[in-house]
């Protein structure tokens, strides 16, 4: 996969996590809360990660670390919940693959 192949699949999750958080907390209590945690953070770097921002990411994939966190203990805990959590699993592991596959192929790639 070249560099901006994995910039743009970066993009495309990062949006998919956020419409994903969108439909998931709609009709929660606190939903305005909620979608400022959860859905405001892979909007905003979405776009950066699709032209392929370093510091964008960067905080990518330390902010999927916490989604998938988060979709793990909730797919453990509220099974009413788990296909949102299972979602939010995938997403947020396609975007730390996806925003580290330049290290990972400059890391391991054939060296020539």
């Amino acid at each position: 996969m070249a560099a901006a192949t994995s910039h743009r699949v970066a993009g495309v999750a990062l949006l998919a996590l956020a419409g994903l958080f969108v439909g998931w907390f709609h009709d929660d209590r606190h939903a305005a809360a909620a979608l400022l945690v959860f859905a405001l953070p892979p909007l905003l770097l979405a776009v950066p990660a699709w032209r392929g921002g370093r510091r964008a990411g960067f905080w990518a994939g330390v902010l999927a670390l916490f989604w998938f966190s988060h979709g793990v203990m909730v797919a453990w805990t509220r099974p009413g919940e788990a296909l949102f959590a299972w979602l939010e699993i995938v997403l947020s592991l396609l975007v730390v693959g996806a925003v580290s596959w330049a290290g990972l192929q400059a890391r391991f790639g054939r060296r020539g």
